[in-house]
Order: structure tokens, then C-alpha cells, then sequence
């Protein structure tokens, strides 16, 4: 999917991201997500001093140039979106909606919080997409007017397809959108695909003997790549360190992890890390996820208190 072009006249979290950028390049620029004389000056200048066409326009090239991060030692470091913010992620793979090769959420499928105080998520929802690639997955969240945030493909690249600053519509219940983050992990599920993963290059994946959901054991199905699982903790880590989602579960009242529907979730209320199973019981993803386990070793990636 192409970059998202944009242009004098426009507006939207997509023109914030470019002055943020701007500004952080050392063009001073106005974040006010409009897209007038000033921000179309800065993008000239910006394009003229790195051997762009200087038309005023951010196409693929100049959001190339303008998202690219390095450090000390001139290695390009990944990062996320959050209301036109960068957000740093511990994770080599990751591609935003802007980049070559990027996913994007087609406008009209979300809460646009365009120009609006900034959104707080409390909550990160993980699916599975039963598609054979976060690109297939993309597609059809499109032509069913839904979205998430990220989608994780097959080999632990992190899509991010949609600005966390708009609600995502995936969580079957609309507290829930406003509140949350989501992700589509790519897994067909069924195991009738296993052949497919091997013929793509893929391997054969892991399957999940373990799914528990709304008090029922599944039968047997295809499960995460391990690869996708570290991709996943990387993500967790990049959320709770800088949207402050506490790395914590849905319980029970014994304190056993709820692989059923949880109140806190369906309200809207629960401050976490969740599963699609926690807002209704039409939904079985993602059933085997070890929540206790995970949150346990993303807390070892988190930075020391003092």
C-alpha cells in the first residue's frame, strides 16, 4: 500500500506527525495538524536541503527522509505513532502506515480524534486474524469497515496500520474501542493451513493444545510463531513504558487469570492487557495466550525506577 500523500489544505493526525517530524529535524513548525503556508514552507525547505523535489507535497520519499530516526552510532531506530509522537519500540521490524511497503486503515473505519485533546488508552487487546498475512488481514478489515491499530505478520514484523490517537472498532463493544489498543496477530488458526505456511517459507507452526475459553477446551489449533510471541512482548513493553497501561490481566475473584468475558473489559473500566474473549462470548481469540506468563517477562524489559 502507498504512503499516505498529503498536501496544503489538509488536516489530520497524518499533518501532525509531519510537523512533529519537521520540528525534530530542526525545521520549527507549528503542530496544529493543519497543513497551511508555514507547514508547507518548512517541507520545501526540509526537501530542498535533502535532495527532494521541492514541491511542498509529503509523498513516499519525503516521509521517508522525515521518519527516519538514527542513534549515536547511525543506526536507524524503530518507533511507533502516537498522536503525530514518536514512540520508541526495542524491536528491528516494525513498519508504519507512511513507510514503503506500509498497511493503512482506510478513513471512515475509526473514532477519528483528529484535532482533539489527546486519547489515553488504558487497554491493549490482542486477536488473531485467522488470515495468512497481516496484508490479507489489512484488506479485509477494510472491506468490513473495522479496524485495529497493529497487525503482526508472519515473520514478527509490526504493522502499524492506524495513529493510536484514534479508536480502533474491534472489540465488539464500544467502551472498549475508546478505551483500547489493538492488535491482529497473523494465524489461520486452522490447521488445514499448515501446508500453506510451510509452501510460503514460514515453517511449520506450533500448535496449541492448551486454548480454554468460556469454559470449554478447544480442539487443537495452529498457534503463534515464536518470533511473533517476542515481536508481541516487544510491543507490550513500548505501550506500558509510554501510555502507562499497567501490565496486568483480567482476574478472577481467586486471582486465576478470566478466560471468559470480564465486566471491567465489556464497561470499558479495565486498565491492561487483554484478550477479544475478555468483551464477549461470541469470540474465542486469543485462547492459549499465557497472559501471567508474558506480563511476567515484559516486566523484566522495563526501565529500573531509579
Amino acid at each position: 500500500m502507498s504512503h499516505s500523500l498529503i498536501k496544503k489544505g489538509d488536516r489530520g493526525s497524518d499533518v501532525a506527525l509531519c510537523q512533529r517530524s519537521l520540528t525534530e529535524k530542526g525545521y520549527p513548525t507549528t503542530v496544529d495538524s493543519i497543513f497551511g503556508p508555514g507547514t508547507e514552507a518548512k517541507v520545501k525547505e526540509f526537501q530542498g536541503d535533502n535532495g527532494l523535489s521541492v514541491d511542498g507535497i509529503v509523498g513516499q520519499n519525503t516521509w521517508r527522509l522525515l521518519l527516519k530516526v538514527v542513534d549515536s552510532c547511525g543506526i536507524e531506530k524503530k518507533h511507533i505513532v502516537h498522536n503525530g509522537k514518536l514512540i520508541p519500540i526495542g524491536w528491528d521490524k516494525v513498519i508504519l502506515w507512511h513507510e514503503p511497503g506500509g498497511l493503512a486503515i482506510k478513513p471512515g473505519r475509526y473514532y477519528d480524534n483528529s484535532q482533539k485533546d489527546e486519547r489515553k488508552p488504558t487497554m491493549f487487546v490482542n486477536h488473531w486474524d485467522v488470515c495468512l498475512s497481516a496484508e490479507s488481514c489489512t484488506n479485509i478489515l477494510n472491506d468490513r469497515g473495522v479496524s485495529v491499530h497493529f497487525c503482526l505478520d508472519n515473520d514478527g514484523t509490526i504493522y502499524q496500520v492506524l495513529d493510536t490517537q484514534h479508536g480502533g472498532w474491534h472489540c465488539s463493544r464500544a467502551a472498549g474501542n475508546k478505551k483500547s489498543i489493538g492488535i491482529e496477530i497473523s494465524n489461520a488458526y486452522y490447521q488445514k493451513y499448515q501446508k500453506t505456511y510451510v509452501k510460503n517459507g514460514f515453517g511449520e507452526r506450533p500448535i496449541q493444545t492448551e486454548g480454554l475459553v468460556h469454559g470449554r477446551k478447544l480442539k487443537p489449533f495452529l498457534w503463534f510463531y515464536p518470533i511473533q510471541i517476542e515481536a508481541l512482548k516487544a510491543l507490550w513493553t513500548a505501550v506500558s513504558v509510554s501510555y502507562g497501561i499497567p501490565l496486568v490481566y483480567p482476574q478472577n475473584d481467586d486471582g486465576t487469570p478470566c478466560t471468559t468475558t470480564h465486566e471491567g473489559c465489556i464497561k470499558g473500566t479495565f486498565e491492561g492487557f487483554c484478550n477479544h474473549y475478555n468483551f464477549t462470548d461470541r469470540k474465542i481469540d486469543c485462547a492459549g495466550l499465557d497472559m501471567p506468563g508474558l506480563i511476567e517477562e515484559v516486566k523484566v524489559f522495563l526501565p529500573d525506577d531509579d
